[in-house]
């Protein structure tokens, strides 16, 4: 995201290039694209073939967004599911802290955008 906010490039930047510069191949950004896509934080400049542009600015795509692209915020199983522990419904003396930690975690996240990120301001 870093990258693709920092191109000055009308048409974005191509995938090939945020590899060479990332130093990673193609076969490990291509997953990280396709979730940046479908969570509608980059898209194509021109259609299919073009270079990617952020969908929106900096400072409205937030630390929560990008990595809730790839996974959903999971501290402990028992929070986000409340059948895989037979305790979890009432007798679970950790549940509220353990959603506390979970709840002030996905805030910190929302608190900063990509913006602050790539200006070291957080």
């Amino acid at each position: 995201m870093i990258e693709i906010a920092s191109t000055t490039e009308l048409n974005g930047m191509l995938q090939k290039d945020i590899a060479k510069n990332q130093n990673i191949s193609l076969k490990y950004l291509d997953p990280i694209i396709s979730a940046l896509k479908l969570k509608n934080l980059i898209a194509n400049s021109k259609g299919k073939g073009s270079g990617y542009i952020l969908t929106r600015p900096t400072e409205d795509i937030s630390m929560f967004d990008i990595y809730t692209a790839f996974e959903q915020i999971s501290i402990i199983e028992c929070i986000n599911n409340c059948g895989f522990c037979e305790r979890s419904a009432h007798e679970c003396k950790a549940k509220n802290y353990w959603s506390e930690f979970r709840n002030e975690f996905c805030q910190m996240l929302q608190k900063r955008s990509l913006q602050q990120i790539i200006n070291d301001n957080y």
